[in-house]
C-alpha cells in the first residue's frame, strides 16, 4: 500500500483543517464579541434624565408702603375735583380715573 502525502486515513487535509478552524474560530470570535456587547449594553444602568432647568430667581420683595399722613378732608376733596377736570378735559379714561380716585380714598 502506498500512502498519499497529506491525507492521512483518508481525512481531510492538513490545509483543509486549519482552514476549518480558522472559520470556527472566526465565527465564535465574532459571537462572542456580539454577546459581550449585548450584555453590556443590557447591564448598564439606564442613562440619567437631564437635569431640570434652574428656575430664575425671584424678585426681591417690594418693601411696604411707608404709612400715609393724615391727609385733610380739603387737600383730598381738591385732589379729586383736580381728578375730575381731567377727566373731563379727555387727559384721563375711565379706568384711570377709578384708579386714581381708589387710590387717594385708600380703597
Amino acid at each position: 500500500m502506498r500512502r498519499r502525502f497529506g491525507r492521512g486515513r483518508g481525512g481531510p487535509g492538513l490545509l483543509a483543517t486549519v482552514a476549518r478552524t480558522a472559520v470556527v474560530a472566526g465565527t465564535a470570535t465574532a459571537v462572542s464579541g456580539r454577546v459581550a456587547s449585548m450584555q453590556e449594553r443590557l447591564s448598564a444602568p439606564p442613562p440619567a434624565p437631564p437635569p431640570a432647568p434652574v428656575p430664575p430667581p425671584l424678585p426681591p420683595p417690594t418693601p411696604p408702603a411707608p404709612p400715609r399722613a393724615a391727609v385733610s378732608v380739603d387737600d383730598l376733596h381738591a385732589q379729586l375735583l383736580k381728578l375730575a377736570e381731567l377727566k373731563q378735559a379727555g387727559l384721563l379714561t375711565e379706568g384711570e380715573f377709578a384708579q386714581q380716585k381708589s387710590r387717594l380714598l385708600g380703597s
